[in-house]
């Protein structure tokens, strides 16, 4: 067996049963599979929706040590991905479903992106550069070793607007003890180290691409939105009132609106 495919952890599922449509759901870093669940149930006249823990989340095993977490994650994922199938992810699972979506030997028979944090995608942009300087807080932190501060911080900035003394002793620390897995995801999402933008190769994605964004989500989402829109084939660009980063679990009608195309699977 390769070396890569033995290092992959086992990844586990949750399947919302419903239509025939199928659809492969990603969550968000620091998140798990149960969040689609009001997603899913919307949808379920139309589509069964698959949703994985994403490595190091969840009841998945976790990162292999000295592996790049974004190919660790892209990998053990594939599998999933069956011809056919409609493709979602949010925040950092949208990062992982583009690049499934650009590697995969047929396109999905669709793909929705919702806040996908690929930085790198607003490079050039005054939001790259008030977002890069607005996270400085979370780095410093985490470099002198102080978990608990870098994820203060950093829910912060994504947590929904839910304040810091809104959680239990508990999920604060293990919001800190994730944050290697947060520092790990600086390559591929503000370097993009995998090529997802290299000229050319968005462009060849021909399948008919959603971008959801909350319309107060975190700025920098509006700048990745538009670098990616002007690249896409087929593609529209949806704003959910009232909504922030966390859109999935607070406006889930609206998500899976999106989703389906307000008119249903093809």
């Amino acid at each position: 067996m390769p070396r890569d495919e033995a290092a992959l952890p086992p990844i586990f599922h949750r399947s919302f049963d419903g239509g025939p449509a199928r659809v492969l759901a990603l969550h968000c870093g620091l998140g798990q599979s149960g969040m689609w669940k009001a997603v899913a149930a919307v949808l379920a006249p139309l589509a069964t929706v698959i949703a994985p823990d994403l490595p190091g989340h969840g009841r998945s095993g976790a990162f292999p040590e000295g592996r790049d977490v974004h190919d660790v994650a892209t990998q053990a994922l594939r599998p999933f991905l069956a011809p056919g199938m409609h493709l979602v992810g949010h925040s950092f699972g949208a990062t992982v479903a583009l690049r499934l979506a650009l590697e995969a030997p047929e396109p999905p028979a669709s793909l929705t992106l919702i806040e996908p944090v690929l930085f790198a995608a607003a490079r050039g942009s005054a939001l790259y550069d008030l977002h890069r300087a607005q996270e400085q807080a979370f780095r410093d932190n985490f470099q002198i070793g102080d978990l608990t501060e870098a994820a203060r911080f950093f829910n912060h900035l994504w947590g929904g607007r839910i304040p810091w003394h809104g959680f239990s002793d508990k999920v604060r620390q293990d919001m800190a003890s994730r944050m290697p897995f947060v520092a790990a995801t600086e390559p591929s999402l503000w370097h993009d180290s995998h090529a997802m933008l290299a000229p050319g190769r968005l462009e060849t994605l021909g399948c008919p691409v959603t971008l959801i964004r909350g319309a107060e989500t975190v700025p920098v989402i509006a700048a990745i939105h538009a670098g990616l829109a002007t690249r896409l084939q087929r593609v529209r660009d949806v704003t959910i009132t009232g909504a922030g980063h966390m859109v999935p679990l607070t406006h889930p009608k609206e998500v899976a609106a999106a989703i389906s195309g307000l008119s249903g699977f093809s």
